[in-house]
């Protein structure tokens, strides 16, 4: 049998909004604790687990000091209780959910992981979300989310695993429940704020920006440009700098399969407000994408995640060999024009810290060549992605395994090269 002591602080965010001025600790919280425990049991290595049964004795207040116990059964299912001062708290079972052994073996799977994955949450949910985010305001919903976050923070454990993964790396230590959560937080907070933006709402957030000249210029120019951003933060808080910039216009390229339920729930409430799409993948789309350059247009792009065998470079980020997509980087090249990074982050409450960094100009000549140009801009993209998701950890919301199947790759390219 396995024991682990816990104490969860009373500043913990969760308690925000479970109950203001009476806080108890959410059962969700307890059982993610719990599943912790169990994960980082050595006999238990390599094994991702789930929830099958729970039951809740007694609530929990802030600051207690909890007894995490767990104990194998023959079926191999693991048996839980949690107790506080020799008192039931809860007690549970948990089930495999995958193994790390089965998740290896598929190369590139982490493109597959990440447009294969089904969206959780109902429509109804979902629908009733927004209702209540337009009906009673920004404030009311942002503690409503509280409850919604932590669902998800409890009952997916694949996400959670590869979330931990990359707090790790990007902390330099191990995760405690705080940083986990605050992550999932400020993912749900950057969806609800999508709904007002399209709303056109923009008069909600604060917004501060790093770069900005950088895009006036660009735009006084008037030959377009790539405007490269990634699953860090916020790309659609673009919409509400536009309001600020004549002319400032973003046409975004992506694969249309990819386009979420949420996003249709959110495009359905104000059309007029959605950007022009580009749907790659067709034999038309350079031919879009030139055409919106032409005119004047910025083409945005998120340049982090890899799909099926498209072309990819290895780089080492936050410390171990990952996959990005070199597709963006080379149709800048191919068009010749300026490559920009975006990210809108997310800083807790209404604030948004917006950054505009440029990263390559394909529209001058590259003493090295084309190739060799394309290498360094992808190398100083994920230079910039890794410094700002150090500054900012908890806006990283890629929830799967990341790394997967890049260092077989990396170890590869020099044997074969040999």
């Amino acid at each position: 049998m396995g024991a682990v002591t816990v104490t969860i602080a009373a500043e913990h965010p969760a308690l925000a909004g479970h109950f203001p001025g009476a806080p108890i600790l959410p059962g969700v919280l307890l059982l993610d604790e719990m599943v912790c425990a169990v994960e980082q049991d050595r006999s238990h290595a390599g094994t991702c687990w789930r929830i099958s049964a729970a039951k809740f004795v007694k609530p929990v207040r802030p600051g207690e000091t909890l007894i995490l116990e767990h104990e194998p059964l023959p079926n191999g299912s693991i048996r839980f209780s949690i107790s506080s001062a020799g008192q039931p708290v809860a007690h549970g079972v948990l089930v495999p959910a995958n193994k790390l052994a089965e998740a290896s073996a598929a190369p590139r799977a982490s493109g597959a992981q990440w447009a294969g994955a089904p969206e959780r949450g109902s429509a109804s949910l979902l629908r009733i979300m927004i209702f209540l985010a337009l009906r009673c305001g920004r404030p009311v919903a942002h503690r409503i989310l509280h409850v919604i976050a932590a669902y998800f923070f409890a009952f997916a454990p694949g996400a959670r695993r590869s979330a931990r993964e990359y707090l790790r790396r990007v902390l330099g230590r191990e995760p405690s429940a705080t940083d986990r959560y605050r992550q999932v937080f400020a993912f749900a907070s950057t969806i609800l704020d999508r709904l007002y933006l399209v709303r056109e709402r923009f008069g909600l957030f604060e917004i501060s920006t790093e770069g900005e000249e950088l895009m006036h210029d660009l735009v006084a120019r008037g030959s377009g440009a790539f405007l490269l951003g990634a699953h860090l933060g916020s790309f659609e808080i673009m919409s509400a700098l536009g309001r600020r910039r004549a002319g400032l216009r973003v046409a975004m390229a992506m694969y249309e399969h990819n386009a979420s339920r949420v996003a249709a729930f959110f495009k359905a409430a104000n059309p007029a407000s959605v950007p022009e799409i580009i749907a790659l993948g067709h034999l038309e789309a350079m031919l879009r994408i030139r055409d919106c350059l032409d005119q004047g247009k910025f083409v945005g792009m998120l340049a982090d995640r890899t799909i099926a065998d498209a072309p990819a470079q290895i780089v080492n980020f936050l410390g171990r060999a990952a996959l990005f997509p070199s597709g963006p980087m080379r149709a800048a090249a191919v068009l010749r024009r300026p490559v920009i990074f975006m990210t809108g982050l997310y800083r807790g409450g209404n604030r948004y810290h917006v950054v505009f960094r440029q990263i390559a100009d394909f529209s001058q000549p590259a003493p090295a060549g084309r190739e060799a140009a394309v290498r360094d801009a992808i190398a100083h993209y994920v230079e910039l992605l890794q410094a700002y998701c150090r500054s900012d950890p908890y806006n990283w919301f890629n929830f799967y395994d990341f790394w997967h199947g890049a260092d077989a790759r990396a170890e590869a390219a020099p044997r074969a090269g040999a």
